[in-house]
């Protein structure tokens, strides 16, 4: 346009107003020879402007003008253009939203006419229609152009808004069923001698099976072939096999035109690994004994798209009742969901907060829900066996195994995401779930959603709305309907059956769905606030039950302790404001019996489990102390005083479970813990000190009851085995030495029978029946063992061990450290041991040989009758004695001159062995490996069934409790025992090789 200045700004600033973001070089096109009678023409500039890229689809017209055949042929074009709205319309809608396509319109510039006229067939095109436009492909190149152009059709209706994402979804389905036909066929006329040979039946899967392709998808295939009469069946099943794989071959691999799409075939059986072609009998054997359970969520969606079509059906129909009967396999909704966790963990962190499909919140959690909810009821319920997302959710809302309101929700959000994608593959037809980062590609995408004011930040905030929504319904989805199966509804709203419901918890996992929905009637029903809130809240933590190896018990409990707390005004505020509350509560409850019977006695500790509330950080000694110690001064006697330090410690009992649990398991913000022996450190010291405290806010009581603020004799009390250690675990006996010295003026008589007195109140106390767990001193470790006196003086102590002492009891001597009463003589009972356990010479050959017979003693007479040596912790081979006598052997032998060897901690003296040289950094790291392992099982033991052990449970779902603890999914309790035998078989070899044969 030659034009004064003026009318220059007056064209620049009306392709501004019509969306253009370049207009100077809108102008210079507009300016071309091939605009030249149109350029003034406003119905092209309001046609531009109403697309989603006006520049874009400006570029793409004038090289559709440019690749005209002469100038008749751009006059027709440029004619029809502008008579024509509904060509307009279609035309530069597709210019305006796929480089691509107008990439092929360049190629092609005859194809524009296809988007002419419509008859009213064309508006609803089906398989015949596709297959009819592609009919005249005759080789691969060809196939093609025809795809492209038929294509060309389903993009201009879906940009105009003829047709909505789930038809557009569908007509590309369509699309791709007959491509394959075509495909198929083409490779057939390659080779009749093979198509003579053979039946060959192609089952699309997926997104192309369940009627609801994208733009550019891969399209999932399964492949089955049979003989025809008269043919011998391996001959049949290569010929097949080359025909199929010839197919994907036309399909999938580049020419001059590009590629249509790969066709996929790693989901049939055995994967990769697997024949590419199979008979319906084999394909019938693998499901019925080896497949998977994501393999039949994948079956969902089967349908015989080319092909052999009877024996697609044949097909369909044989394998129909597995699909439908998956549900009832154990671990099926674990399963599911640990694939669905599988794919979102394998995401790239730089890529997650832009996926459309996999993210959290994207196209796979809705789809997954949708599945699951299918598999559950599918068998029982017809109506709900669709392969297609949106239908399948409106049969599940109209069934009541969806709330509507939910499903309306989830409808919404999936078809916008869905439009989203279709739009961002649309641009280059390329293979991407990523919602792009570039400004101008986002101004594009949301303008072709018909966002146009200010459509960057309107797509964004649209985009992270409906995200949001699916990531609060997808699990939200499966648990709801449990609760309105046993509340009141909404008039018009469909309620969840008694026997969906109890289908639904089975599939989650419940052994008994009556009892579950007895108890879930008792907390949601009604129409109190109390109740409201339990509706919120239970979706959610149904959903954690379930992830755990017993979610009656968990759901049990979580009544429980909603009966005794409801009524406060904290408890479920707690619950529902708390990020961390109600999932740390949940995984506690549901992960054994020794943590919710600790919290049952004193439900107001589940405070603890809150963001706020001390937290499930264990405290400290001196602070566990100076509480016990200040509830004591408040007792009024000594009963009151014990009582009270006890609740203090089963408190911290729960507070120290708790953390374990947690960590050990993780949350879905934090992790579970990676280092198993952080874990084992935080029990055992948390453990430790617990006791520690409790026996110096015992000794204070009693002390303070017969003798007021002073003793007679000077008492102190010492750590033995895992106490001394730090290594007490749930169950473990306290072991001690008593030892006290007379104070000054004071008879040795007298002083003696009060530190007995003291001795047996304190044991006596410990051991009162209560709600509170016991603590159960063991002095048995004493001079001279059962036979000799509970208490003793530091002299005595002297004058035994110089003269009588033997090796066993200077091995035991290696954990001895003080715990509670006066510091000093605590301090001068170590000092004066030292030179026994850290002998200066080192042992003997004589002492070694003695240490290791009683080893060997120890094994074979205190090894439980009937059990598997090899699976228990404590005994077996490689579990907790062999790496303990190790170290504590390499303690005796060089403490003396190593002064890290000088710890009553093992796993401290193990890396001080290292350091020292005295073993290598492998063989340490496999004691150190085993150490914590048996530590973990002993204590998972503990957690799980409420009483302490050192072997793995019998009981199939203790033994899936232990399991999860320590980190193996549903069903794979097999895993965590073969993996337990190989650590403790190469710890025995290190033993082996250590304590039996060097050192």
């Amino acid at each position: 346009m030659t034009s004064a200045p003026g009318r220059r700004s007056s064209t620049f600033t009306r392709l501004l107003r019509h969306g253009f973001t370049d207009p100077s070089a809108a102008e210079r096109l507009l300016d071309s020879a091939g605009l030249a009678l149109v350029r003034n023409d406003p119905v092209l500039l309001d046609a531009l402007g109403a697309t989603a890229d006006p520049d874009l689809a400006l570029r793409g017209l004038v090289r559709l003008l440019e690749a005209q055949d002469g100038p008749t042929a751009r006059q027709e074009l440029l004619d029809t253009l502008i008579a024509a709205k509904p060509l307009r319309d279609r035309l530069l809608g597709v210019l305006g939203a796929s480089e691509a396509l107008a990439d092929h319109l360049a190629r092609h510039p005859s194809d524009w006419q296809a988007l002419v006229t419509y008859e009213p067939r064309d508006l609803h095109p089906g398989v015949e229609e596709f297959e009819r436009g592609l009919a005249e492909a005759g080789d691969p190149v060809s196939l093609r152009v025809a795809y492209r152009r038929c294509l060309l059709s389903i993009a201009a209706r879906d940009v105009c808004g003829t047709i909505e994402v789930a038809q557009t979804a569908a007509e590309l389905a369509d699309l791709a069923t007959a491509t394959l036909r075509a495909a198929l066929a083409l490779a057939g006329a390659a080779a009749p001698a093979d198509a003579a040979l053979c039946r060959l039946a192609v089952i699309a899967l997926g997104k192309c099976g369940g009627h609801e392709l994208n733009y550019v998808s891969d399209v999932d295939v399964v492949f089955v072939g049979e003989a025809v009469d008269g043919a011998d069946e391996d001959k049949a099943l290569r010929a097949a096999t080359r025909l199929a794989a010839h197919m994907m071959r036309i399909c999938s691999e580049t020419t001059v035109e590009g590629s249509i799409w790969p066709v996929d075939a790693n989901l049939r059986p055995e994967g990769r690994n697997g024949p590419l072609v199979r008979t319906l009998a084999s394909h019938l054997a693998y499901y019925q004994r080896w497949a998977k359970t994501w393999e039949f969520q994948a079956l969902l969606k089967a349908r015989p798209v080319a092909g052999d079509l009877a024996l697609g059906e044949e097909y369909v129909t044989a394998l129909q009742p597995l699909v439908w009967g998956a549900a009832e396999r154990e671990n099926f909704v674990a399963d599911v969901q640990k694939m669905r966790r599988r794919v979102v963990e394998n995401i790239p962190a730089a890529e997650i907060d832009r996926q459309l499909k996999l993210g959290p919140g994207g196209l796979r959690d809705v789809e997954f829900a949708v599945q699951l909810l299918q598999l559950v009821h599918g068998r029982a319920d017809g109506s709900l066996r669709s392969g297609t997302t949106l239908d399948a959710l409106k049969a599940l809302a109209a069934g009541g195994y969806v709330g509507r309101a939910d499903a309306a929700q989830l409808d919404d959000a999936y078809r916008f995401l869905r439009s989203m994608e279709h739009r961002i593959q649309l641009h280059r037809l390329r293979r991407t779930h990523l919602v792009p980062e570039d400004e101008a590609d986002l101004r594009r995408l949301g303008r072709s959603l018909d966002l146009r004011t200010d459509p960057v930040a309107t797509l964004t905030r649209e985009w992270k709305r409906h995200a949001s929504v699916v990531r609060r319904l997808h699990e939200k989805l499966f648990y709801r309907p449990l609760l309105d199966a046993v509340a009141a509804l909404a008039p018009g709203e469909a309620r969840l059956s008694a026997e969906a419901a109890r289908e639904r918890l089975i599939a989650l996992g419940y052994a008994d769905p009556a009892a579950a929905l007895r108890h879930l009637e008792a907390l949601a029903s009604g129409v109190t606030r109390k109740a409201a809130i339990q509706r919120t809240l239970l979706p959610v933590l149904l959903g954690w039950f379930a992830d755990s190896a017993d979610p009656d018990a968990g759901l049990l409990t979580f009544r429980k302790v909603s009966d005794a707390l409801g009524k406060t005004p904290w408890y479920l505020r707690l619950l529902r404001d708390e990020g961390a509350a109600a999932e740390n509560l949940a995984r506690v409850l549901s992960a054994g019996r020794l943590a919710p019977d600790l919290l049952m006695r004193a439900p107001e500790a589940v405070a603890l489990l809150g963001d706020g509330g001390g937290g499930l950080e264990p405290r400290s000694r001196a602070h566990l102390e100076q509480e016990m110690l200040a509830a004591v001064r408040r007792a009024d006697n000594a009963v009151q005083g014990v009582t009270a330090a006890r609740g203090v410690r089963r408190r911290e009992l729960f507070r120290t479970s708790a953390a374990d649990i947690v960590g050990s398991y993780g949350t879905e913000s934090q992790p579970a813990e990676a280092d198993q022996g952080a874990l084992v450190d935080l029990v055992g010291g948390a453990v430790s000190d617990l006791a520690a405290a409790t026996l110096a806010g015992t000794l204070r009581a009693v002390v303070r009851e017969g003798w007021g603020d002073t003793l007679p004799t000077r008492f102190a009390i010492i750590g033995m085995g895992r106490f001394g250690g730090h290594e007490l675990g749930y169950g473990s006996d306290a072991d001690v030495l008593f030892v006290h010295e007379p104070r000054d003026g004071v008879d040795e008589r007298e002083a003696a029978e009060a530190a007995g007195k003291v001795v047996a109140e304190m044991r006596r106390l410990l051991q009162v029946p209560s709600a509170d767990p016991p603590l159960l001193i063991d002095a048995d470790l004493r001079p001279e063992g059962k036979s000799g006196p509970l208490v003793r003086t530091l002299r005595s102590y002297e004058a035994y061990y110089r003269r009588w002492s033997l090796v066993w009891e200077r091995h035991a001597l290696l954990r001895a450290e003080h715990v509670a009463g006066d510091e000093d003589l605590g301090r001068r009972f170590t000092e004066l041991v030292d030179p026994l356990r850290y002998p200066a010479a080192g042992l003997d050959e004589e002492a070694v040989r003695e240490i290791r017979r009683l080893k060997a003693r120890m094994e074979s007479e205190r090894l439980p009758r009937g059990a598997d040596p090899k699976l228990h912790a404590k005994l077996g081979p490689g579990g907790l004695s062999d790496v303990e006598w190790t170290v504590q052997l390499l303690q005796l032998r060089h403490g003396a001159r190593e002064p890290g060897l000088r710890t009553t901690r093992t796993r401290q003296a193990l890396a001080a062995a290292r350091a020292a040289g005295l073993i290598s950094e492998e063989d340490a790291s496999t004691l150190d490996e085993a150490w914590v392992l048996a530590t973990r099982v002993r204590n998972a033991v503990m957690l799980v069934r409420g009483r302490a052990g050192d072997t793995f449970p019998t009981v199939p779902r203790e033994l899936g409790a232990v399991g999860r603890y320590l980190g193996y999914g549903p069903g794979h309790a097999g895993d965590m025992l073969d993996a337990y035998r190989r650590t403790a078989r190469r710890a025995r070899g290190v033993v082996e090789e250590l304590f039996y044969g060097g050192l």
